[in-house]
C-alpha cells in the first residue's frame, strides 16, 4: 500500500514537470502582424493606393492562413490569395488596396483567419486577427490661372516689362507642376524651378517678361504641365514692340530781349512727339532767372500730338542772362534742350515839369527840388532855362520829390518860389 502511494505521487510529479516544460514554449504555430492599422491618407477619387501588412509565424509548426476578408467602402484585398502556409520564422506581405469613388473619409477592416497546419496541437483552433483600415477620398487637383491672357501693350524696343499670373490649386488634392514654358518672340519666363508641388487651396506665381527686339506685334503662349485633372493649362501672351519716339521743341530758343529789373516777361513754346508717344519725366533749368510753367509731370504726349509750355524771365541783376531747360523723357533724343536768353535793365524814371509863363518880362526860369515838403530846396538846372518846362532824369525809384520854380528878369532879379508840386517815384 505504501509503495502504490509513492508511485502515484511520482507519476504526478513527472506529469506536472512535463506540463511546466511545455508551457514555457510558444504554441505550435503563432501569427504576428506588423501593424494593427493601415492608414492610406488622402487618395484621389478615381485612383487607387496599395499598402502592405506583414504577417509572420513565430511558432514551431507551420501556420495556415485559410481566409482573408476586407470590409469598408473602397477597400479591397489585393493578394496573395489564401490558402497560404508559413513555416516557422517565415513571413509574407498581404496587400490591401483603397480605390475611393466618392469624396469623404472611409473606414474598414482586414480580417485574417489562421490555424496550426499540423493540427497536432489540440489546444490551438482557427483564430481571426483583425486590422483597422482608414483613408480619405479627395477630389483631383485642378489648376486655375488668375488670367487667361497677358497683354503687354506697346513696349519700347529694349525695354523689358513684366506681368505675373497666379496658379491656384482649386481641387482637393496636391498637384505637381512638372513643366512651365513660354513660346513667342520676345517672351521669357522668369526663374521657376520645377517640379513644384502645390497643395490643395494653395497658389504659386509665374512672371513673364516681354523684351521686343524690333517694332511689330508679337504673340505667344505660357503652358503649364501638371498631374492635375487639367494637365495642360495655357495663358496667351501678346505685346507690340515700338521704336522710341522723338521730342521736338518749338522754337528751339527763346529770347526775352531787355526786361526791367523787378518785372517779369513770359514767352510760350510747344513740345511735340513723333514716331511714338513720349513721356516727359522731369525738367531742369540752369538759371534761376528762368522758370517753366504749364507742364504737369510726368506728361505723356501721343505721337503726332503736342503740348504747350511757358517760360518766365525775372531778371535779378542788370546785364545779359542765359540758360537752358533740359527735358528728360523716354524719347530717343533725350534729354532735349531749350536755350533761353534775356537782359536785365535798370528802370530809369524821369519827372516832367511844366508851368505857365510869367506875365512880366523875364530872362528865364530856375527849377528847385527838395526831398521834404516845404524844403529846403536845391536848384537842379545847370543854367537859366528860357522855356516853361523841365525834365528831371536824376530821380531814384521809391523816393518822393517836391518841386518849385522861380522867374529871373533881365536885371538878374529872381522871384520867390512858385507853388510846390509833388512827384512820387514808384518802386519796381
Amino acid at each position: 500500500m505504501r509503495i502504490c502511494v509513492f508511485r502515484w505521487q511520482l507519476a504526478s510529479c513527472i506529469f506536472l514537470l512535463f506540463g511546466l516544460l511545455f508551457s514555457s514554449f510558444p504554441s505550435f504555430s503563432q501569427i504576428t502582424v506588423s501593424s494593427s492599422a493601415l492608414n492610406f491618407g488622402s487618395v484621389q477619387v478615381g485612383t487607387s493606393a496599395t499598402l502592405a501588412v506583414t504577417v509572420g509565424n513565430v511558432g514551431r509548426t507551420t501556420l495556415a492562413i485559410s481566409n482573408v476578408t476586407v470590409s469598408g467602402g473602397g477597400f479591397s484585398f489585393a493578394g496573395p490569395n489564401p490558402p497560404l502556409s508559413l513555416a516557422p520564422r517565415q513571413s509574407a506581405n498581404l496587400l490591401v488596396a483603397f480605390a475611393p469613388q466618392t469624396v469623404g473619409n472611409a473606414t474598414g477592416t482586414l480580417s485574417i483567419v489562421s490555424e496550426d497546419a499540423s493540427r497536432n496541437n489540440w489546444r490551438e483552433k482557427a483564430r481571426t486577427t483583425t486590422l483597422s483600415l482608414s483613408g480619405a477620398a479627395a477630389t483631383a487637383g485642378y489648376i486655375s490661372p488668375s488670367a487667361t491672357a497677358l497683354n503687354f501693350g506697346n513696349t519700347l524696343v529694349g525695354n523689358s516689362p513684366t506681368l505675373s499670373v497666379t496658379l491656384t490649386n482649386s481641387g482637393g488634392s496636391s498637384v505637381s507642376i512638372s513643366q512651365a514654358a513660354v513660346t513667342g518672340s520676345g517672351f521669357t519666363l522668369s526663374s521657376f524651378a520645377v517640379p513644384v508641388t502645390v497643395a490643395a487651396g494653395q497658389s504659386v506665381m509665374l512672371t513673364v517678361a516681354f523684351t521686343p527686339t524690333a517694332s511689330g506685334s508679337s504673340s505667344g503662349t505660357l503652358t503649364i504641365t501638371s498631374n492635375a485633372s487639367d494637365p495642360a493649362v495655357s495663358v496667351s501672351l501678346s505685346g507690340t514692340g515700338t521704336s522710341a519716339g522723338l521730342l521736338a521743341i518749338s522754337p528751339t530758343s527763346l529770347s526775352f530781349g531787355s526786361v526791367d529789373l523787378g518785372t517779369t516777361q513770359s514767352l510760350s513754346g510747344t513740345l511735340s512727339a513723333s514716331g511714338s508717344s513720349v513721356t516727359i519725366s522731369s525738367v531742369s533749368s540752369t538759371s534761376s532767372q528762368f522758370t517753366l510753367s504749364s507742364l504737369a509731370l510726368p506728361l505723356t504726349i501721343a505721337a503726332g500730338q503736342s503740348a504747350p509750355f511757358s517760360v518766365t524771365f525775372a531778371p535779378q541783376s542788370s546785364g545779359t542772362a542765359t540758360g537752358s531747360f533740359s527735358f528728360v523723357s523716354n524719347a530717343s533724343n533725350s534729354p532735349s534742350t531749350e536755350a533761353v536768353t534775356g537782359s536785365g535793365q535798370v528802370i530809369q524814371y524821369t519827372v516832367s515839369l511844366s508851368w505857365n509863363a510869367s506875365t512880366s518880362s523875364v530872362s528865364g526860369y530856375n527849377v528847385y527840388r527838395a526831398t521834404v515838403s516845404g524844403g529846403p530846396y536845391t536848384k537842379i538846372d545847370a543854367s537859366l532855362d528860357p522855356a516853361t518846362s523841365y525834365t528831371d532824369s536824376t530821380v531814384q525809384s521809391g523816393q518822393t520829390y517836391y518841386y518849385v520854380t522861380t522867374a529871373v528878369d533881365s536885371a538878374g532879379v529872381e522871384s520867390g518860389y512858385s507853388n510846390q508840386v509833388t512827384a512820387p517815384i514808384p518802386t519796381p
